[in-house]
């Protein structure tokens, strides 16, 4: 029961960012707001994180295989793709190189600056 109360409370939030969504004229996703709505929940305390750690725990653990559909949309999608394989292929190696440099920059820095604050 306590899996199913933690769904529920995800739920909410991403239901939250559906209408967030919907009431803005921004082109911002409904999974952002809900992401933001979560995170600023956690970060306030108001939503503490026991009441969704192993919930969250799971979803992160089934992740990979979300992204079969999304596998099995390219298989499909071959054809289309097959002549164009150089250019996808370097932009998805460019974009994962610039993606994991600047998740090493921001972790060093958040690292180093929160040693500082230690220290100071």
């Amino acid at each position: 029961m306590k899996y199913v109360k933690q769904f529920l409370i995800i739920l909410a939030i991403s239901f939250l960012g559906e209408v967030l969504h919907m009431l803005l004229p921004l082109p911002i996703p409904a999974s952002i707001y809900g992401i933001l709505i979560l995170f600023a929940l956690l970060e306030t305390r108001l939503l503490p994180l026991r009441l969704v750690k192993e919930t969250g725990d799971f979803l992160i653990e089934i992740m990979p295989v979300m992204f079969l559909p999304a596998a099995v949309g390219i298989i499909d999608s071959w054809k289309i793709i097959k002549p164009s394989l150089l250019v996808y292929l370097a932009v998805t190696i460019v974009s994962t190189v610039l993606v994991m440099a600047v998740s090493g920059l921001v972790t060093q820095a958040v690292l180093r600056h929160k040693k500082g604050v230690k220290n100071g």
